[in-house]
């Protein structure tokens, strides 16, 4: 314990022009970390050899840096030359001597920025270098350098993403995305989470150029009137569908200018009586032109979703051995636990892909597609649940109400859900893969995917049209939604649990912000994205004893950050080398405007149609038996598992001498794996555990806990000859980390920067 906290106080004497100055090296692939992932590939791999299987077991902190604030940051670390960039100190983003962490430049007062990363962009004469983010609902850049807003982007420093989604910007809430998108030569290729409610905003793909933020191409993943895929909508739909976004992770093949995009459901995510049909381009892994963003080809997942089964992980690019022949391939791994693997270029599948019929809807209104892909791969996830699954480890009585429950429930894979009775869908809309989830070893043809067996619970409710004033009825679900989603973490009296307080929420968080919140996330909490607006309200309402839910005075520009998020006041300057504040400063007043003409309903001349709602089934992530998070390793030159294991153990279930850990039911979605040419995966799970395997059999070479949990992508890179390895330890741990979690603070949260011992001369 004593050796992290003095690695706290060590520093370099490198001045701000020497860091800079040492910035030469350049960019190599596999051997450097300049973009979130690693590299456009999104492989997680690493040829840097110093780590090796005999001596990964010596890691030891070489520095950490400490967050100085209480905010979870999900910020994958970018390394360019001897310049590491993080997240830090009240929303800031942070240049670092990537050796010793000596802080270079701070640019302060950057709340609302891409949660989980930014994109690195130089000139060929490496003269001009910028980083590219998300800022609320801007794109902004700023000098990698300096530190400092480049005002000669867009206009005086920004665009607006809530254009160019073929919307009236007034009428959309978001148009950023969590994650940071792909480069491609001088274009930034963006995804978006513009909610997922009724009548959300479409999540078109954009790219915009770095130089001007002129926009180049936009691909329409709702298509419009003569485009391919409109007739798998009704007539008009992309007049009020949304959704069909990347919130997650996209790949790029930069050698034929190919990009890979994940797409998700559209909206609403559990009911479709408004788009009856198979819904391209939703739950599409779409590869396009990066250059036009002309469709290559794509390949559907699930034909009309109702179950909100999301493309997130990243599509993985690697090279294989089919039938003595070697072939660049894509796979995607899925929310239903399939892997999908198809030739990179021509689409089509290198392991047999089968259109299974599935149960018709019994819901007014609703047309359930009659078949869905079921990949012959083994699957990585449980796919199924009944009485004899359930989680042995409950106590007596939960064990017996949940038995009746699963019982008199329906459970499988691509049942449709009901307003008649419960349906248990395994894995759920946050079991399987999500982002960060997916790692390769891209030349071996190896791919890695951490998986959750977490199932969800849905029952079906008609709710009224969303402009009726709330009633007393809707006030009452809305504290069931709350109890069901909330009470876990937050408390039956909102006073906090395993999460925070959250009973003055009102006074410091508006109703808005508080939508964006919950849709996207925070630490520990994962994104609840599929709770549509009125019950967002509802629950918002609930919380702060409400009847509407207007922003309380002041609350988004008094004591909280922009965007209402809480935290350290916004116009709090944090201590150190602090060149800038707040991004493009005209930005700064286009971030408070709220949206004045949000669709509330369906356009003049196109059918009405009843609305449903469901409960997010987030509290029964420990609902069948373990193990509840696992790694499974596949070798695709062959189509077979190469290894699975179990990941984590919830310190509330004792381990017998021997038994293999279990893995952990909650707060586990979100983790990071990286994949080294010298045989090692590092991986990550809940309880702050950071893990090393050997990536061929899966054999535990080490472990390590962390001062914090962790819940963003590791990092690794080389300097002067040494290898680094970065891990972002910044989240609070829950119920399952056990005594753990009743010691907050013992360590600062940080990143905790690891390397071999040096040699003894």
């Amino acid at each position: 314990m004593g050796a992290l906290i003095s690695t706290v106080v060590v520093v370099g004497c490198m001045s701000r022009k020497e860091a800079v100055l040492k910035s030469i090296a350049g960019i190599v692939p596999y051997k450097t970390w300049t973009t979130y992932g690693g590299g456009p590939d999104m492989s997680r791999y690493t040829e840097l050899g110093q780590f090796t299987k005999k001596n990964v077991n010596q890691l030891q902190v070489a520095w950490h840096y400490p967050t100085m604030d209480n905010v979870e940051y999900n910020f994958n670390p970018i390394v360019i030359d001897t310049i590491m960039y993080v997240m830090g100190k009240n929303n800031s983003l942070i240049a670092l001597n990537a050796v010793n962490g000596r802080e270079i430049w701070i640019h302060s007062g950057l709340a609302g920025i891409t949660r989980k990363g930014v994109n690195y962009w130089e000139s060929k004469d490496r003269t001009d270098r910028r980083l590219i983010f998300s800022l609320n609902n801007t794109l902004q850049e700023i000098d990698a350098l300096t530190g400092k807003s480049i005002l000669s982007f867009g206009s005086n420093g920004y665009i607006s993403l809530k254009n160019d989604l073929g919307r009236d910007p007034e009428s959309v809430s978001r148009g950023a995305s969590p994650t940071p998108g792909q480069l491609f030569e001088d274009v930034v290729i963006l995804g978006s989470a513009p909610g997922e409610g009724l009548f959300s905003a479409p999540g078109h793909i954009r790219a915009y150029n770095v130089l001007t933020g002129k926009l180049e191409w936009v691909f329409h993943t709702v298509p419009q009137p003569q485009e391919y895929g409109y007739d798998t909508w009704p007539k008009e739909a992309y007049k009020y569908i949304g959704g069909v976004n990347c919130w997650g992770e996209m790949s790029v093949d930069k050698q034929r200018g190919i990009v890979y995009v994940p797409l998700g459901s559209p909206t609403y995510d559990y009911y479709g009586a408004d788009r009856i049909g198979a819904n391209l381009f939703s739950d599409c892994i779409v590869a396009l032109d990066a250059r036009t963003g002309k469709r290559l080809w794509h390949y559907q997942t699930v034909h009309h979703d109702i179950w909100d089964y999301d493309i997130t992980a990243a599509p993985q690019l690697i090279t294989v051995d089919k039938n003595g022949k070697s072939v660049d391939a894509v796979a995607i791994a899925t929310k239903q636990g399939f892997l999908y693997v198809f030739d990179r270029v021509t689409g089509d599948p290198l392991f047999p892909i089968e259109e299974r019929p599935v149960p018709k809807s019994d819901v007014a209104g609703e047309q359930a597609w009659p078949t869905q892909p079921h990949s012959t791969l083994p699957p990585f996830t449980r796919q199924k649940v009944t009485v004899e699954d359930l989680n042995p480890h409950w106590s007596p009585g939960h064990a017996d109400t949940m038995k009746r429950r699963v019982a008199a429930a329906k459970s499988g894979l691509f049942l449709p859900l009901s307003d008649k009775y419960e349906v248990i869908s395994m894995p759920g809309a946050v079991g399987g893969a999500n982002w960060g989830n997916t790692a390769s070893n891209p030349k071996k043809g190896i791919v890695y995917v951490a998986s959750m067996n977490h199932g969800s619970i849905y029952k079906l409710t008609k709710t009224p049209p969303r402009n009726t004033p709330m009633s007393s009825a809707a006030l009452s679900a809305a504290q069931t939604a709350y109890v069901q989603n909330c009470q876990t973490c937050h408390g039956a009296n909102r006073e906090g649990a395993v999460g925070p307080a959250i009973n003055n929420i009102g006074t410091r968080v508006s109703l808005d912000a508080f939508k964006s919140l919950v849709a996207t996330g925070k630490g520990q909490m994962p994104p609840f994205a599929h709770i549509d607006e009125t019950t967002l309200t509802g629950i918002y309402n609930f919380i702060t004893g409400r009847a509407a839910g207007g922003p309380p005075a002041g609350a988004a520009g008094a004591g909280g950050r922009p965007g209402g998020f809480g935290g350290a006041p916004r116009g709090a300057v944090p201590k150190g080398p602090v060149v800038a504040t707040g991004g493009a400063p005209d930005a700064v007043a286009f971030n408070t405007q709220r949206p004045t003409k949000m669709l509330t309903d369906y356009p003049e001349g196109v059918q009405s149609f009843d609305r449903y709602t469901t409960p997010y089934g987030l509290s029964n992530t420990d609902l069948v038996s373990p193990p509840w998070t696992t790694i499974t390793a596949y070798d695709l030159n062959k189509g077979t598992v190469l290894w699975k294991k179990p990941i984590g153990q919830d310190a509330r279930i004792p381990l017998k001498t021997g038994e293999e850990e279990m893995g952990v039911p909650a707060g586990s979605q979100r983790k990071s794996m990286i994949v080294t040419a010298t045989g090692i995966l590092f991986a990550t799970i809940a309880n702050g555990q950071l893990y090393a395997f050997d990536a061929d059999n899966g054999k535990l070479l080490w472990k390590y806990d962390l001062p914090k949990d962790t819940d963003a992508p590791m990092t690794t890179y080389q300097v002067n000859g040494k290898q680094y390895l970065v891990v972002p330890a910044m989240s609070e741990f829950g119920v399952e980390a056990g005594a753990r979690a009743k010691v907050p603070g013992l360590y600062p949260g940080g990143y905790v920067v690891f390397a071999l011992p040096d040699k003894k001369k």
